[in-house]
């Protein structure tokens, strides 16, 4: 298995070998360039960022019916080809991708100002703390709370619709999203033990009725996406 996405292919492992049927996974997308000058949303996968997604979908449980989203990012889009089209090469079913705009950055709603914000704050951890402290104004960035649960809305709604069981319904996403919902649902907070790494991610699930989250560390936790 690959250094990055280890992790996460043990927790949905682990998942799926607890008797959980149909899960949905909110991932980051794989290695990308961080080219100076060019706007972030459009920095592409490396070569390497490619040679790790192939390899994510070869380590994937090959029972898993795989179906898959992604952020409107070039990058988001095609991390989740790559890993469906190597689960698929090395014997694994899947259905299509697509990609889906709350997987996106929607909650940042003036671009300008957040790079300003995250430019003040030395750095995109204290950035985020602030925002989720409620210290970004409203004009820049939504509600973290209100963001964190429209993410786990359009994650989690992928329970609602399955196609055959196992199935993992996975969705490709960026690290901020991905810190937005350890911090807001999962409680672990921004910091260093929890940095979210290249095809790191968290899983959704339904047990007994209720809606369940696990991330790379700490237990499940029951969440209630209500707003």
């Amino acid at each position: 298995m690959p250094r990055y996405g280890n992790a996460t292919i043990a927790l949905l492992s682990s998942v799926f070998d607890e008797g959980v049927e149909h899960a949905a996974a909110l991932i980051r997308h794989s290695a990308r360039e961080f080219e100076p000058g060019r706007h972030d949303l459009l920095n592409p996968l490396t070569d390497e960022g490619r040679a790790f997604a192939r390899e994510f979908g070869r380590a994937l449980p090959k029972q898993l019916l795989v179906r898959g989203y992604a952020s409107p990012a070039e990058r988001c889009v095609e991390t989740v080809q790559l890993i469906l089209g190597s689960h698929a090469e090395h014997g694994g079913r899947v259905t299509r991708h697509r990609p889906v705009e709350a997987l996106g950055v929607f909650y940042v709603l003036d671009q300008m100002k957040m790079y300003r914000a995250m430019t003040a704050a030395e750095g995109q951890q204290r950035f985020l703390a602030n925002w989720f402290d409620g210290q970004i104004g409203h004009d820049v960035m939504m509600p973290a709370d209100l963001a964190a649960k429209l993410v786990g809305r359009v994650v989690a709604g992928k329970l609602e619709a399955p196609l055959e069981r196992p199935q993992l319904d996975l969705c490709v996403s960026h690290d901020m999203s991905l810190y937005l919902v350890q911090d807001r649902l999962l409680g672990l907070g921004v910091a260093e033990a929890t940095a979210v790494d290249f095809l790191d991610g968290v899983v959704f699930y339904a047990r007994e009725g209720r809606l369940w989250m696990r991330g790379l560390q700490g237990p499940p936790v029951r969440v209630d996406l209500a707003i």
